[in-house]
């Protein structure tokens, strides 16, 4: 199966996503919000730093859950697009 490669809305929509995480998240240490979603510091690292601009959805479902976030809070926020068009 091939990849396609990301459009700059899904580089955006990734950044977006690792923002919101990384708020979440606040003061607790990656590597225990990592260990109790089940993922790997690694992987929760990138997301965050948006190198992985598309992560699976269990993932995302799992770090959610964790943080206290719902996946609607999730979807709405990184799909907000407004933001970023204020920038612009």
């Amino acid at each position: 199966m091939v990849r396609l490669p990301l459009t700059p809305a899904d580089i955006a929509r990734g950044q977006r996503l690792g923002d919101l995480l990384r708020r979440a998240r606040g003061d607790r240490s990656m590597l225990r919000v990592a260990l109790d979603a089940g993922v790997s510091p690694e992987t929760l690292r990138k997301i965050e730093t948006g190198r992985v601009a598309t992560p699976a959805f269990p993932t995302i479902a799992a770090l959610a859950d964790v943080l206290g976030l719902s996946l609607d809070a999730v979807w709405a926020e990184i799909t907000d697009t407004s933001a970023t068009e204020r920038a612009c």
